[in-house]
């Protein structure tokens, strides 16, 4: 008989290896992962629209440092993809919510725009979460929320930086600090502070069910009096205010047809709006019942056809300057000089005597709005963007403007919510800002209430005076210390006449620049390495720790 491997009742009976279980599937791993973040997705979307509430037209300035402390809290101790979803569900809900106002546009673009935003919160969340176990993360979290705002006011396509702590205190007590740092060291403060009451919650919650005492306490509290300091501390703060000069302005508010995407009405309605508002004024003057100013502001577009190409638009401009006798800053869309088939967003100085002048073309013009970036291939996809039928020339040089006795600075819509645009106009000798703007597509939205919150800023920063003339509102009269002293309607014929002070002294913000932004930027990216360093060798020394047992 053959022979063979001998076998034995053991061998015959013993059981077989156990099949390897198998991995869960991708789906099913993320339905088990969405449940087990629910809670704290829900309230990190809580908490971005809490934030929102912080801005204008609600302006609960408080939420601000609410919601930053709520995001330092849910993002405490997690790993950093952890921390961007945490991040990312903060922020879709507070852009979106800040942002309705693009509704008029299409609720597509508030998603989209939303969603773009949220993800430099979500790069935040993901930093928050490793630094938290740094010592002093608080610091370090303050740091990584200007490192957030450094760079989404500058990409993609040169930024959108609105949701800003800073605009959310205008009138707050860390508003003066921006005459020592700009609007980055408001938001540091703000942010400073949420991450201190942050740090205080943590404290406090670890010391219940403790030994009642005043060591237990002393963390917590130590925590709320350093973030009481940091909220206060603008307080502190001197803000120049006092005039080398004055000038008597009036502000004309022509008003357009009717809000929306449609705003511009018949041709040369909005300009003759303003036209006849000023040939009022003229006649006020005349009649001693309005002063008469060394100026006069038209908003942006006040003129809806390029005067220069019609010769009604540029006759009827004419007759209005020379009605009211004093030079009019007045906003146009002119064809652009040099590149054919371009457009010049412009405020032109009118003289009553020799008409059109020096001018300012708006440096920055709103992607997708006033240009199309990638048209052809975009514009097929998206028939809406054909509403956008030439693109604007951007402008080379700031807006500093001789307009009668006051050198004002010409800064155009959004070019208030940027920091080098409205620095660079004030070092080249503007006395007083004027905000040319047209907020009539958003009217109606809490748009204006938001941009006027940075005229608001900008104004302590500088240490200027700030002026909005918008088409349909709000146009607005700012002291250098802040104060709305001044301001018109939504959709109504208005004309503001003030004196506004003129300055030639700078603050500590105008001379030292974007320098405290990039420092405070580079310290929470700092912080973020260390971080990750400080986790590889505490895992290192953990590895060798079990080899050498």
């Amino acid at each position: 008989m053959p022979s063979g491997p001998e076998t034995t009742p053991e061998a015959t009976l013993a059981p077989p290896p156990p099949a390897p279980v198998p991995r869960p599937g991708r789906a099913v791993r993320l339905a088990r992962l969405a449940r087990r973040e629910a809670p704290r997705t829900a309230l990190a979307a809580v908490a971005g629209l809490v934030l929102a509430l912080a801005f204008p037209p609600y302006g609960l300035w408080p939420l601000s440092v609410v919601a930053v402390a709520a995001l330092a809290v849910l993002t405490r101790g997690r790993t950093a993809r952890q921390g961007a979803w945490t991040g990312f569900a903060f922020g879709l809900p507070f852009f979106f919510f800040l942002l309705r106002w693009l509704h008029v546009v299409g609720y597509d673009a508030v998603l989209g725009l939303s969603v773009l935003q949220a993800v430099f919160l979500a790069v935040l969340g993901a930093g928050l979460a490793p630094t938290s176990r740094l010592p002093a993360w608080p610091l370090w979290g303050a740091c990584l929320w200007i490192a957030e705002e450094w760079a989404r006011d500058r990409v993609p396509f040169g930024g959108f930086p609105w949701g800003r702590l800073a605009f959310a205190n205008t009138g707050s007590p860390f508003t003066p600090l921006a005459a020592l740092g700009g609007a980055p060291l408001v938001s540091f403060a703000v942010a400073l502070a949420g991450g201190l009451l942050a740090y205080a919650l943590l404290a406090a919650w670890r010391s219940r069910g403790g030994l009642p005492g005043v060591r237990a306490a002393l963390p917590a509290a130590g925590a709320l009096v350093t973030a009481a300091v940091v909220a206060l501390a603008g307080y502190a703060v001197p803000v120049p205010t006092k005039a080398d000069d004055t000038v008597k302005i009036a502000i004309v508010q022509g008003n357009v047809e009717k809000p929306g995407m449609d705003f511009l009405g018949r041709p040369l309605m909005v300009l003759n709006n303003h036209v006849d508002a000023t040939l009022q004024l003229a006649r006020d003057i005349k009649a001693g019942k309005a002063p008469r100013p060394d100026l006069v502001i038209w908003p942006e577009n006040s003129s809806d056809l390029d005067p220069f190409q019609y010769a009604e638009a540029y006759d009827r401009i004419q007759e209005a300057v020379r009605a009211v006798g004093v030079p009019v800053l007045v906003g146009a869309l002119v064809d652009h000089p040099g590149k054919s088939g371009y457009i010049d967003n412009k405020g032109i100085v009118w003289d009553p005597v020799t008409g059109p002048g020096a001018s300012y073309a708006k440096q920055h013009p709103v992607p997708f709005g006033e240009y199309v970036p990638f048209r052809d291939q975009l514009s097929k996809v998206i028939t809406r963007l054909q509403r956008v039928p030439r693109d604007f020339y951007p402008g080379d040089h700031t807006g500093v403007l001789q307009v009668g006795p006051a050198r004002l600075g010409d800064v155009i819509c959004f070019e208030v919510a940027y920091d080098e645009i409205v620095h660079d106009t004030v070092a080249a000798g503007a006395r007083a800002l004027v905000v040319q703007t047209n907020n009539a597509t958003y009217g109606r939205t809490g748009q204006p209430e938001q941009q006027l919150a940075m005229s608001r800023l900008r104004a302590v920063e500088h240490g200027r005076a700030v002026v909005t003339a918008a088409t349909s509102g709000i146009s607005a009269v700012v002291a250098p210390d802040g104060r709305v002293l001044q301001r018109s309607e939504e959709f109504t014929r208005d004309v503001i006449s003030a004196s506004i002070p003129l300055r030639d002294g700078t603050t500590v913000a105008d001379r030292v620049g974007a320098g405290p932004e990039w420092a405070l930027a580079m310290v929470g990216l700092l912080s973020c390495a260390a971080a990750v360093l400080t986790s590889r060798r505490a895992r290192a020394d953990e590895t060798s720790n079990r080899k050498g047992q």
